[in-house]
């Protein structure tokens, strides 16, 4: 592989992949969030096509920001739909009880959507659905996990990284 060849950004990224996931545990006082953070900038660059960056670290940091933020709104209106919704007077509906499940159509759609995830998952090597489980499904720290394995924490986000993208390209993506 010559250096037109290089991706410029997944270049980056796996040379300050300790450091972006240090930045964004003291922004978001969580291993676990700043691991999932850090595999979306991933998945974010992921399928992009190469391309001149002046600033690739810059690049990988600010699309963390935006991520992040994006998180941070998506979770405070959520709470705050959550709080108005169960803070309404039960006469306000009719009086009815107020039952706190999805409607039937979207758990059907979620139970779908699961199904056809964990189908992606059985096509993964087997030391990559081990990682998957304990990481995505267990909630294990990518640490948590190479221990739990036996393997380095660097074979671990390798199989993540390979299980996302086999994921994704399998079954789109998830909210």
């Amino acid at each position: 592989m010559d250096d037109a060849d290089v991706h410029p950004l997944l270049s980056a990224y796996m040379q300050r992949r300790e450091d972006l996931v240090r930045y964004f545990r003291v922004r978001l006082r969580s291993d676990e969030a700043a691991e999932d953070l850090v595999q979306d900038i991933y998945l974010k660059i992921a399928d992009r096509p190469p391309e001149a960056i002046d600033n690739p670290a810059a690049y990988l940091y600010r699309l963390g920001t935006n991520l992040m933020l994006d998180r941070i709104k998506v979770r405070r209106r959520a709470e705050a739909r959550d709080a108005q919704w169960h803070g309404a007077n039960v006469s306000d509906v009719g009086g009815a009880q107020i039952a706190d499940e999805a409607p039937a159509d979207e758990a059907a759609a979620a139970r779908l959507q699961l199904s056809r995830i964990l189908e992606a998952v059985k096509a993964l090597p087997p030391a990559a659905q081990q990682a998957f489980r304990l990481h995505k499904l267990e909630g294990l720290s990518h640490a948590q996990t190479a221990q739990a394995m036996g393997v380095s924490r660097s074979s671990v986000e390798k199989y993540m990284m390979a299980s996302l993208k086999l994921i994704v390209a399998k079954v789109g993506r998830w909210p």
